[in-house]
C-alpha cells in the first residue's frame, strides 16, 4: 500500500466555482480542473508530491483523520 493510500481523496463540483475541486483535507486544501478523471489523477500526484516532501524534510506525515463514512460500534 502507498503512503497516499491512507488519505481520502474526491473530486466534486462547485456550483458556486463552476468547476470541479479536488480535496485531500488532511494534506492539501484543494486543487481544481475542468475533467473530473483528469483532475482526480492530478489530486494524486499533488498527494505524493506532499508525502515526498514531508520525507525529505523528515517530518512525519499527518495522521489520517477525514473518513468517507461513520464507523458503526
Amino acid at each position: 500500500m502507498k503512503a497516499s493510500d491512507q488519505y481520502h481523496k474526491w473530486v466534486e463540483w462547485s456550483d458556486e466555482d463552476q468547476i470541479y475541486i479536488g480535496k485531500c483535507p488532511d494534506l492539501i486544501s484543494g486543487i481544481h480542473g475542468a475533467d473530473p478523471a483528469m483532475l482526480y489523477s492530478e489530486l494524486c500526484k499533488v498527494i505524493d508530491d506532499v508525502i515526498r516532501h514531508f520525507a525529505s524534510e523528515g517530518r512525519p506525515l499527518p495522521r489520517p483523520r477525514i473518513r468517507p463514512m461513520q464507523e458503526v460500534m
